[in-house]
This record gives structure tokens, C-alpha cells and sequence, in this order.
């Protein structure tokens, strides 16, 4: 028999726990998930056809990035954000990312922006396709790693974990009127004018942007209807 190491082995109970997690996420993105409800793990294992164990682990990873939070012999409450949460969060974002896009619009080289169209490219191809946790995903590594062309570890750290924090309740309404593909096309528009030099301009273009985002924050109050059921994605 071959002397296989476990380490470079996946687990199923990993493989699911992750496919929970992805499904979790679609869910408090849809409005399936509302903020504010307390949700066992139980019931939503009942409802993915699983066991519990994978839908706890997948929601303390959750739990980790500030989407939940661990009620105590009850299950996990889906972290509500208000209006002046939102609020918050973008005044502390375009504090630190408006700023540095001027930094990486006069300091960054051509061939580092340009190794950033395929990313700008995957957002707005997942809007097409109507997917929105690619979106999601595609987005935070777009900015990150513009912001990373600063060379401030720390702040982009920072910026990390304030996008995990507030993640874009609208997104799916967005996506629902037809105009997410709109919103993904302004990561190209940034990522030109940022091949130009121009600090001035990509700063304006990055305080644009945000304001955008900031607008597909508003609490969605008929984020779920009854009798919905959750299901595991299909891979």
C-alpha cells in the first residue's frame, strides 16, 4: 500500500464544511440569512440535508469575518449593521483607500496595474453571469490588491477586514435590476485611470465608487420570504 501523507489529503467533512460556507454566504447575500435573526445549526443542517457539525464549523468561519455571531446554547445571529454602521465604515474606508489610490496612481508602473486587468475582467464577468459570490470575491481581491501596490501591509489588512465586515446588502437587488454589470465596469474604469498617472483623477474616481457602494448598503427589510429553503451549491 502506498504511504500516503495525510496532509496532502482533503477531507470530505473540509470539502462540505466549505460548500456550507459558500452557501451560507449566497444566503446572506440574497436575504435568505436577515440580519438580526438567530439561526441554529440544526435547522440549517435539516435544510442542507446535512449533518451539524460542517454547518457549525462553516459558521464559525463565518463568525471570523464578522458575518455572524455566536448566540450561546442557541445557534449563530446574523450580525445587523445600521444605517449609521454603514455609514461608518465608509467614511473609515475612503479615509484610508482614497488616499492611497493617490499614492498607487503615482508610484505603481504599468506592468504592475496591468497584471490587475484579468481580476478587474473576473468581476465583471460574474456580473454577466449573475454570480454573486464570485463578484464578492473578485471585487475584495481586486481592491486589495490595488491597494497592496502601496506597499503598506497593515492597511491592507485593515481594509480587509472592514469589507468583511460590510458586506453589500443591496448586491443582490443590484444584480435583480439588471445594472450589477454597471457597477463592476467602474473596477475597469478605476483601473485606466490609474494607468494614466493622474492622482487627482483616480482619487475622484475612488470617492465615486464608494459612494456607489455605500448606496447598495440600504437594510433590506423584505430580505426573505417563507418557506425558503437553503441548498448546498452544485459543484
Amino acid at each position: 500500500m502506498a504511504d500516503l501523507k495525510p496532509r496532502n489529503l482533503i477531507s470530505v467533512q473540509e470539502r462540505l464544511r466549505d460548500q456550507v460556507a459558500h452557501a451560507l454566504r449566497a444566503a446572506l447575500i440574497s436575504g435568505e440569512l436577515r440580519p438580526g435573526v438567530v439561526y441554529s445549526a440544526p435547522a440549517l443542517a435539516a435544510d442542507f440535508g446535512v449533518s451539524a457539525t460542517p454547518v457549525r464549523e462553516a459558521m464559525l468561519d463565518l463568525a471570523r469575518e464578522g458575518l455572524v455571531e455566536a448566540v450561546r446554547n442557541k445557534g449563530f445571529r446574523v450580525t445587523e449593521l445600521s444605517e449609521r454602521d454603514l455609514d461608518e465604515f465608509t467614511e473609515i474606508r475612503a479615509l484610508i483607500e482614497v488616499p492611497t489610490i493617490g499614492q498607487v496612481a503615482r508610484t505603481a508602473t504599468a506592468d504592475q496595474l496591468e497584471a490587475l486587468r484579468p481580476q478587474a475582467e473576473a468581476i465583471v464577468a460574474a456580473a454577466r453571469k449573475h454570480d454573486l459570490i464570485g463578484y464578492l470575491e473578485a471585487d475584495r481581491q481586486f481592491h486589495l490588491d490595488v491597494l497592496a501596490l502601496a506597499g503598506n501591509a497593515r492597511l491592507v489588512e485593515t481594509v480587509g477586514d472592514l469589507r468583511k465586515r460590510s458586506r453589500l446588502y443591496g448586491l443582490n437587488r443590484l444584480d435583480q435590476r439588471g445594472e450589477l454589470t454597471t457597477s463592476a465596469e467602474e473596477h475597469l474604469e478605476l483601473l485606466d485611470v490609474l494607468l494614466t498617472g493622474d492622482a487627482e483623477a483616480a482619487m475622484a474616481c475612488m470617492t465615486r465608487h464608494l459612494g456607489h457602494v455605500r448606496h447598495l448598503w440600504a437594510a433590506d427589510e423584505q430580505a426573505a420570504e417563507a418557506g425558503t429553503v437553503l441548498r448546498l451549491p452544485s459543484r
